[in-house]
């Protein structure tokens, strides 16, 4: 699919990095200090978001910037999973 036929893509494109940087930093914070198993779903949310993301940009990646990614993504899901559990 070309950028222009997926409006979402469009849409993020225009939104400021910065306050991406900040909800996204106040959300794994909430998520953090959540009670257990809250705290893993909001997490996992997250994630999923991000593999989202990784799948859609993959194409265009460095190899290195791929496996720093697949890292963060891997490190984020286990601490949910250690929040669930």
């Amino acid at each position: 699919m070309q950028p222009t036929q997926r409006p979402l893509l469009v849409r993020l494109a225009r939104v400021n990095p910065t306050s991406v940087f900040l909800a996204a930093l106040a959300l794994v914070l909430v998520a953090l200090f959540a009670p257990g198993p809250v705290g893993g779903v909001l997490l996992l949310a997250l994630a999923t978001g991000l593999v989202y993301l990784l799948a859609v940009t993959w194409p265009v990646q460095a190899p290195q910037t791929r496996v720093l990614r697949l890292v963060m993504v891997t490190l984020l899901v286990t601490v949910a999973l250690v929040k669930i559990f």
